[in-house]
């Protein structure tokens, strides 16, 4: 209970840049990058660029918004140390405007990619499980939800603090 006034005392500066200009126009610059880069490097063909621009979108994607845990900073108390980016930003609500975007890149990019490759069953495995990867976390059932391989669940981390 605690956790919650200290969350609304505090603007959350880790999340509220989702909502700002531009933060919307870097994930396709990304996109984009990555697929210049894929696509210069020699012996790379067009498909298998394609299928390396979703994971490597898919994998920082994850990374950034599902898999890191806390802020950066240290001027809330630790109100936000057992929340993810996806679950800090604006404030938890679910299907707000930044939340639909960004639900929407990976599968855009997942069409993207599996339309340039043909449709080759491999590629498609490769990609559709990088989709689900990200999509699935993102989706309201799993708000809060914990499913950790290498690491225990996050309140048994800290079991000093309780």
């Amino acid at each position: 209970m605690e956790h919650l006034s200290d969350q609304a005392a505090i603007p959350n500066l880790n999340a509220n840049w989702v909502n700002a200009k531009g933060a919307w126009a870097i994930h396709i610059v990304l996109i984009v990058a990555l697929k210049i880069l894929f696509s210069i490097i020699p012996g790379i063909q067009g498909d298998t660029s394609w299928t390396l621009t979703n994971i490597t979108y898919m994998f920082g994607s994850y990374l950034m918004f599902h898999w890191v845990r806390g802020i950066p900073f240290e001027f809330n108390a630790g109100a936000y140390d057992n929340l993810n980016m996806w679950e800090q930003m604006d404030n938890g609500d679910q299907f707000t405007p930044a939340k639909k975007f960004l639900l929407t890149v990976p599968i855009c990019l997942f069409l993207a990619s599996t339309h340039y490759t043909h449709y080759d069953l491999t590629y498609f495995t490769i990609n559709v499980l990088a989709l689900l990867g990200v999509v699935v976390p993102k989706l309201p059932v799993s708000h809060r939800l914990r499913v950790s391989f290498f690491s225990g669940h996050p309140d048994d981390r800290y079991p000093d603090e309780r």
